[in-house]
């Protein structure tokens, strides 16, 4: 592996990584497409969609790690919702993680597609505010939430993601959490769905480890950046940017489906 390529995959890793501590995503959203076509579109070794799948779950897992870090102090962490919605995803990401290698490249981008129109159509639809509610008065929907995990670990499991891209959708629409509380909280909740992911990956030999090492480190330096910068900024602002990058990933995913 040349500098080059090395310095190409860093520059994902970093962009993708900040944008992941900043929204309260696990990365995959953006760095799933960037990995399948950056290196191609810079006449480099082209990454399978397997291998990127394999790479995403573990950079996923040290880049919440990094993200969880940097919200640690600003009491946005629900417990109860992490605990709960924790298991559940963890369940099911062992499920679609370990069943994802009988799947085709082709059809690990189309169930990617679907997730990230799913995302960006919630998104879209007008929530009810709740960011002024105290954090200590945040109620929610406890078997909905459980079933709602359940069913996105399964979907993130798949195509190596740690599901935040879903996750915040589903917190702000459905369960009507505050935006800084469902970006904390979901980072957790992707930290766990990783572990189970990761370890799917690695048993069924989807992981390139010298590029996902490469994209880990830069994770590691940019996500706390991004979570300090996201403690200061207008929840509605985080919202908006959430929504318009997870659209543009959509369409471009489909777009490379139906070519």
């Amino acid at each position: 592996m040349d500098l080059y390529y090395i310095l190409v995959l860093f520059g994902i890793g970093f962009i993708g990584s900040f944008l992941s501590g900043m929204l309260g995503i696990g990365g995959a959203i953006v760095k799933y497409p960037l990995l399948l076509m950056v290196p191609l579109l810079f006449g480099l070794h082209e990454l399978t969609a397997h291998e990127v799948t394999g790479i995403s779950a573990l950079d996923v897992l040290f880049v919440s790690i990094a993200g969880v870090i940097g919200f640690w102090k600003g009491n946005y962490l629900n417990k109860s919702l992490i605990t709960l919605m924790g298991i559940s995803i963890l369940i099911g990401t062992f499920i679609g993680s370990f069943g994802s290698h009988i799947l085709s490249e082709n059809q690990i981008n189309i169930v990617y597609g679907i997730l990230a129109i799913i995302a960006a159509i919630m998104m879209f639809i007008p929530k009810k505010e709740v960011d002024d509610i105290p954090l200590e008065e945040v109620i929610f929907n406890k078997p909905l939430a459980a079933i709602l995990a359940f069913v996105v670990g399964i979907s993130s499991g798949i195509v190596g993601a740690g599901g935040g891209f879903l996750l915040i959708p589903i917190m702000l629409l459905i369960l009507h959490i505050p935006t800084r509380m469902a970006i904390a909280s979901s980072l957790a909740i992707t930290l766990i769905s990783s572990v189970a992911g990761s370890i799917g990956k690695v048993t069924t030999g989807q992981v390139e480890f010298l590029p996902a090492v490469i994209i880990i480190a830069a994770g590691i330096i940019s996500a706390p950046m991004g979570a300090k910068i996201s403690t200061k900024m207008n929840a509605k602002v985080l919202q908006n940017i959430l929504a318009v990058l997870i659209l543009t990933t959509a369409v471009k995913i489909w777009i490379d489906i139906l070519k």
